[in-house]
């Protein structure tokens, strides 16, 4: 019997086993049994949880089976680190998670708790936490005053539709003097997927595509929320605020990205471009990502591109996957320059 087939036996016989139990068993080096383990997993023979010091082995067919905790906690005195470290202690998820992902599910948890706690309004908040073999995820959901509501009333918008804009530019806040308004615009950064839904409104952000998508839906009293991230997932937590709050900005969140589509897909007036533009003199960097808006008028362009711009010029606008038609009357405003190129 060779050293693969081996390995299968002995993980037949057992749940999982480390490295270790396989090397004391079977005799090999670490290298040696670094490379069967490898073919294996390779042909999904096996597969791995875990980090890389206390990864555990299991055969395909035997993987670990997904945990979920369900809880309904009273609003009033919770503590979302509370929350997180009864989590982290049952679920043991130090030893399960790889750090990057640990760090990446903890930030959105505790955020997204907060969130309820803070703004709600709610008795009651309900909370689901799953781990799988492939991935972590959570679900959030309280019958409060509703999201895109509370930021709409708060901020004397028309509608809860601007209200997701506003709240997607970042810096959006309905208690400024406790929040900075970051929390969901990384969030939803951050895992592979995030969905917000409250009233009528359901936003979804896909990492796999880079994009938002907004639909209505059903009403849905108060908010939910629901994240997932991929145990497998190498990105880490600094790089996506290293986007968003890099280092020549002293680490502030002073660049964001906007969809341009949330609010139609086709500009004509100046008043539109206002509205896209408020709030965003926070901001020392802004993306505007077009891609899906067919077409811009010479007011709204000019607006943005030039009278925006010069009224501020310490910010610098990059359009991003903007169609030959939209690039063409952005250029007849200004100048394009290899920023302002479509993407490919």
């Amino acid at each position: 019997m060779g050293p693969k087939q081996k390995v299968l036996a002995f993980l037949a016989r057992r749940d999982s086993a480390t490295g270790g139990e396989l090397r004391e068993h079977l005799g090999l080096s670490r290298q040696a049994l670094s490379l069967h383990l490898r073919s294996l997993l390779e042909t999904h023979q096996i597969v791995r949880s875990g980090t890389t010091r206390s990864a555990r082995y299991s055969l395909a067919g035997k993987a670990e089976k997904p945990a979920t905790i369900a809880r309904l906690l009273p609003i009033r005195d919770c503590d979302e680190d509370r929350v997180w470290n009864q989590l982290a202690v049952q679920l043991n998820l130090e030893r399960v998670l790889r750090p990057n992902v640990l760090a990446i599910v903890r930030y959105a948890f505790t955020e997204m708790l907060n969130n309820a706690i803070d703004h709600s309004q709610a008795e009651r908040c309900s909370i689901r936490f799953t781990v799988t073999p492939s991935f972590v995820s959570f679900d959030i959901r309280d019958a409060g005053i509703g999201l895109f509501h509370s930021i709409a009333t708060k901020h004397g918008l028309p509608d809860e539709e601007t209200a997701l804009v506003e709240l997607l530019k970042g810096k959006t806040t309905t208690m400024p003097e406790a929040h900075a308004g970051e929390g969901i615009f990384f969030t939803s950064r951050i895992g592979d997927a995030f969905t917000v839904r409250s009233h009528r409104i359901q936003m979804e952000w896909k990492r796999a595509k880079h994009d938002v998508f907004v639909s209505q839906q059903r009403h849905l009293a108060g908010t939910a929320v629901h994240f997932t991230v991929h145990r497998s997932a190498r990105h880490k937590l600094e790089e996506v605020f290293g986007e968003f709050a890099p280092a020549e900005y002293d680490f502030q969140f002073q660049k964001t990205r906007v969809f341009v589509k949330l609010l139609r897909h086709d500009y004509v007036s100046r008043s539109e471009a206002k509205r896209l533009l408020a709030n965003l003199e926070k901001f020392r960097e802004i993306s505007l990502d077009f891609r899906d808006v067919r077409s811009v008028g010479q007011g709204f362009a000019d607006e943005v591109f030039r009278v925006f711009a010069n009224r501020h010029p310490g910010i610098m606008i990059h359009p991003e996957h903007a169609s030959p038609a939209v690039l063409a009357m952005i250029k007849h405003v200004r100048p394009v320059t290899p920023s302002t190129t479509p993407s490919q």
